[in-house]
């Protein structure tokens, strides 16, 4: 009886045993963290040292506003006043254009310019022609007599520096500077161009105001 009475107390399992052997799936979760952090921070470096390099490998910036000093080329080699490129420049650095944008828009602009200006300086030698054909002095129909007396002053007094400087300007077709060399030849002597013609021992009138003008300006060789 004492010995049925007396039986073994059954064993007793503690809080921490009961939580670690009757859950083996409660440890899971902590055991499935710690890789996927792993594969994370492992997919982070990569990238980083992507970002890292291109950062460093980045063009530097080109240069913004205007220069200090603009340095134009000359475009088409041509040379265009200095006046012009100097109110160029001004204009050019009220707006801050780069270098760059500045010759580009000089690139495009001067070929223009330069033709604009030829036209209005051929425009002026032609206005210089018509009125020294229509003077009352020595043009009309005595035209071409007269620049014979002119060239005769030419001849007697002119360089060949002179010469040129007449025909590459076009001033030798301006009616002042015929007048000056009219007048010259007139007083060198009375017995002038005016009136002689090829068989009176003179030499042969220029037929036109082109072959008279050829005649006292001829092109330098």
């Amino acid at each position: 009886m004492t010995e049925a009475n007396q039986t073994a107390p059954a064993p007793t399992t503690s809080n921490a045993d009961a939580l670690s052997v009757s859950s083996p799936d409660a440890a899971a979760p902590a055991a499935q963290t710690a890789p996927v952090a792993q594969e994370a921070t492992a997919n982070q470096a990569p990238q980083a040292a992507d970002a890292a390099a291109a950062v460093g490998d980045k063009a530097p910036e080109a240069p913004k506003g205007a220069p200090e000093q603009y340095e134009f080329k000359p475009v088409e080699g041509r040379e265009l006043d200095s006046e012009t490129m100097s109110t160029f420049a001004e204009v050019a650095k009220e707006l801050d254009l780069t270098q760059e944008a500045a010759q580009k828009i000089l690139d495009r602009m001067a070929p223009q310019m330069a033709q604009r200006q030829q036209a209005q300086i051929e425009a002026i030698r032609s206005e210089w022609v018509e009125a020294s054909k229509a003077d009352s002095e020595f043009g009309g129909d005595k035209i071409a007599e007269n620049l014979a007396v002119a060239k005769k002053a030419l001849d007697q007094f002119g360089t060949p520096e002179l010469r040129a400087l007449l025909n590459e300007s076009g001033l030798g077709n301006h009616p002042e500077i015929i007048r000056l060399m009219y007048r010259a030849g007139r007083s060198i002597s009375e017995d002038t161009y005016v009136g002689r013609s090829a068989g009176t021992g003179g030499k042969p009138l220029p037929k036109s105001f082109a072959d008279a003008a050829t005649a006292l300006y001829p092109n330098p060789s």
